[in-house]
């Protein structure tokens, strides 16, 4: 993945990540452009836009294989969580295995943990297992770090994108031997504090995170987030987010305070799907542009 694309060769990874007809449902995915119903599209877009990767499912990439699988690396997603199940839930699991993404010709396997949650066991084990026997075949590895717990919403600020629980998460990540995380960009940070206030005990921490090791500052949250990546050993690629009025400028200053902490790259999927193809692979670029700009260094 490193050597392909607009970015081969530099360190960096732009990768489009199209799983959100499972993880999102497929009308509220692609209504805003049905032709990403077809998995053809989906990798034109890909490679169009000078990726490193395209990341989706075992039945779209499976789909095109056999016409792409050598011209752009395909990352297979191996778990998912669906919204069809009434009611709704939130519980990864595997759609297929490892073996499965090796024959399609995939270089890469990429699975979820929704840390925090019940399910959360589990699903450490599955993908930890998973990795283990990707890392045999020599595949790549990205782990999909995302917390997942309604106690994470506490007095109306939501911890979920705090750098000291993502931060944690990314070190169980990197733990089981995942090469890329998959991390939100931190939003907020003191969740540790937060869930140990009143009578309730959670975690453990250090003061010094929050006087030491990080500031309010959003290049310095994001730069704990990859501390906690083996102090960048695993490369840490943010996420693009949801798609809104300001995609361009969003993205590209996620990108900025990723590189400027030492990250690794980004991955962003519905703010270049969800729009005509000609504006995705522009926005794709201009995601690229940062890393390509000398003048944009770590901080």
């Amino acid at each position: 993945m490193f050597d392909h694309g607009r970015l081969g060769g530099t360190g960096y990874l732009s990768i489009l990540p199209v799983d959100q007809g499972i993880e999102h449902s497929a009308g509220a995915s692609f209504a805003k452009n049905p032709d990403y119903f077809d998995p053809e599209k989906i990798v034109e877009l890909a490679i169009e836009g000078g990726c490193n990767a395209v990341a989706s499912t075992f039945g779209v990439l499976g789909a095109v294989a056999r016409k792409y699988a050598h011209k752009i690396p395909f990352l297979v997603k191996v778990n998912h969580n669906e919204l069809l199940t009434y009611p709704n839930k939130a519980d990864q699991i595997m759609f297929g295995s490892v073996d499965q993404a090796w024959d399609m010709g995939a270089v890469a396997v990429g699975a979820t943990i929704y840390f925090g949650s019940e399910e959360s066991s589990r699903q450490i084990v599955e993908v930890s297992e998973a990795f283990h026997h990707a890392h045999e075949l020599g595949m790549a590895t990205v782990l999909w770090c995302y917390l997942r717990n309604p106690a994470f919403k506490k007095d109306g600020t939501d911890y979920h994108t705090a750098a000291d629980l993502t931060g944690q998460a990314n070190h169980l990540g990197v733990s089981i031997q995942a090469d890329i995380i998959k991390q939100k960009l931190p939003e907020c940070n003191g969740g540790f504090r937060a869930l140990n206030t009143g009578g309730s005990s959670y975690g453990k921490l250090d003061e010094r995170i929050y006087t030491e090791l990080t500031s309010d500052h959003p290049i310095d949250l994001t730069r704990y987030q990859v501390a906690n990546c083996f102090m960048g050993r695993s490369g840490l690629i943010n996420s693009g987010g949801a798609s809104g009025d300001n995609d361009m400028a969003e993205a590209v200053r996620t990108a900025v305070v990723n590189k400027r902490a030492g990250g690794t790259g980004l991955i962003s999927g519905r703010k270049a799907f969800q729009r005509p193809q000609k504006e995705g692979v522009a926005l794709l670029q201009a995601i690229q542009d940062v890393y390509l700009c000398d003048a944009v260094t770590v901080a």
